[in-house]
């Protein structure tokens, strides 16, 4: 519990202007972008690394759980206190602290804005590449946390493909240095468990990013179709044919008349769906590979694909995208957004599936996505002010979690877990395989205080294992390899039984090398 001589601390710590305990200060930092909400019992605002390790030992010796936050753009209620804790603003930590673009690097602080550092490697002509919708407001370390995509993750990868280093403050106070220019630092890689943790296993105060030169020349197109489905089509059949363009971003009707009605942008309000498309690379063979995916996109039922002719009408093409979901706004006034993914091929019966659940509880949905990695974000259209058409809403994204699972996908594909989708983690994951990632999150932080209670199910019984068990939609593989587990596992549990260590071994190609 938060007490006077804790918030007295704090305010030691950074001073009393930069302590929030009022009714005001407690409400903005009470809901983020998902349907998730809790008071937190203080705010706190530091300014720099040695700040933040104080406010943690303070924490850590009151008994105070902890989360760390940026702006509060994420979805799925990750930084949301469930127990009237200490949330600590990084919001001062907004530096750009060095750009180095002959070593393809940048240094910056986590409450830098995704957008401040495009524009900032756009005077060196480079940029960073993941580049989530909400740029303009998600924080960098934000995009750490969740691991955040973007448009671009298609050709370049999401944001763990691009931090190269980390300094972090560990949950009881310790701070660490992780990784740094170099792309392949020795040691167990804690940057591939860090990013992507949802602030469970350290607060990050400064990232070291890959940044990429300019490329010469993009094309960008938008594909009109008046079916969703044959859009789907033209996605699967431009990857099969062996092209990675930069982005395949779809967007449906529903979507159209919000972003159109909000700011027009272009998009012809009659069609059922538009494919934003583009490629880019050296000026020799671009316009063929556009012609040869006007052809594919022609051949799967497109009515017409318009390029565009100068950078003003790329912009604007990507103003309504990026725009997309604040225009919903003109819709109803609430949405539930759900980030399952499901494989490029199974696009279409995913999209038909998504427009049964809706039809089913009675919502209204619109479809704007990454099309092209798969990963769906369906926008379930609610007013939160009628708590039947709430309850609904949550028994429809929950449908569609379990339908994408089926179809051989997952539940999140970057919008995380946080609280929101604790329990479907349960499809996806046995009992065991939940209790090792408990077991995980513990070692980073054993007295359960760095933003608890999020991302892994809770048991029944506090304190204990969860049951193990299949997961309850994704199955094991069947015949001779789930046998081979079955037999590894039995072998490992012989091993420490005994006393003995386990070498894991290949088919023994090369047995004559290295030290076994």
């Amino acid at each position: 519990m938060v007490n006077q001589n804790f918030i007295r601390e704090l305010e030691t710590i950074v001073g009393k202007s930069n302590v929030s305990v009022t009714t005001t200060g407690i409400e903005l930092y009470s809901y983020d972008a998902s349907l998730v909400k809790g008071n937190p019992g203080i705010v706190v605002f530091p300014a720099n690394t040695q700040e933040i390790s104080k406010i943690v030992k303070a924490a850590n010796k009151a008994g105070v759980d902890f989360i760390p936050r940026g702006f509060g753009t994420n979805l799925s209620g990750g930084t949301i206190s469930s127990t009237e804790g200490l949330v600590i603003c990084m919001s001062r930590l907004n530096k750009i602290l060095n750009i180095f673009p002959e070593s393809r690097y940048a240094v910056v602080q986590p409450g830098v804005t995704n957008f401040e550092v495009q524009q900032a490697l756009a005077k060196v002509n480079s940029f960073y590449a993941p580049d989530p919708a909400s740029q303009k407001v998600a924080t960098l370390g934000g995009n750490a946390g969740e691991n955040s995509g973007g448009p671009l993750c298609l050709k370049y990868g999401v944001t763990s493909n691009h931090i190269l280093g980390m300094e972090v403050v560990l949950s009881n106070g310790e701070i660490l240095q992780i990784g740094g220019p170099a792309l392949d630092p020795p040691g167990f890689d804690l940057r591939g468990l860090l990013v992507g943790s949802e602030g469970a296993f350290a607060i990050t105060t400064q990232l070291t990013l890959r940044i990429l030169p300019k490329t010469e020349t993009v094309i960008t197109m938008l594909a009109v179709y008046d079916d969703i489905q044959a859009a789907a089509q033209s996605v699967s059949k431009i990857i099969s044919a062996g092209i990675i363009p930069n982005t395949l971003e779809m967007m449906d009707a529903t979507v159209i008349e919000a972003v159109e009605a909000n700011a027009p942008c272009g998009y012809p309000t009659d069609a059922a769906a538009v494919l934003i498309i583009e490629v880019e690379g050296m000026i020799v063979g671009l316009k063929e590979q556009a012609a040869k995916i006007k052809e594919i996109c022609m051949n799967t039922r497109c009515r017409n694909i318009k390029t565009a002719k100068n950078q003003a009408e790329r912009d604007r093409l990507w103003q309504g995208r990026r725009g997309a979901f604040g225009a919903i706004a003109r819709l109803a006034p609430n949405y539930l957004v759900n980030d399952a993914c499901v494989p490029r091929t199974n696009l279409p019966q995913a999209l038909d599936q998504v427009k049964a659940i809706a039809e089913k509880y009675g919502c209204r949905v619109g479809n704007v996505f990454h099309a092209g990695d798969g990963n769906l974000h369906p926008l379930l259209l609610f007013d939160s002010r009628n708590p039947a058409e709430l309850e609904q809403v949550h028994k429809a994204g929950w449908d569609i979690m379990k339908v994408c699972v089926e179809l051989g996908g997952t539940i999140s594909g970057e919008h995380g877990i946080g609280r929101e989708k604790q329990a479907g983690m349960r499809m996806i994951f046995s009992g065991d395989d939940l209790n090792t990632q408990q077991g995980l999150k513990l070692s980073f932080d054993p007295q359960n205080l760095l933003n608890p209670n999020k991302v892994i199910p809770l048991p029944e019984t506090p304190g204990q294992p969860l049951e193990a068990g299949e997961p309850t939609v994704l199955k094991r593989l069947g015949g001779a390899s789930a046998k081979g587990v079955a037999d590894a596992m039995a072998a490992i549990k012989e091993a420490k039984s005994s006393g003995k260590s386990v070498i894991v071994s290949g088919a023994n190609t090369f047995g004559h090398y290295g030290n076994l």
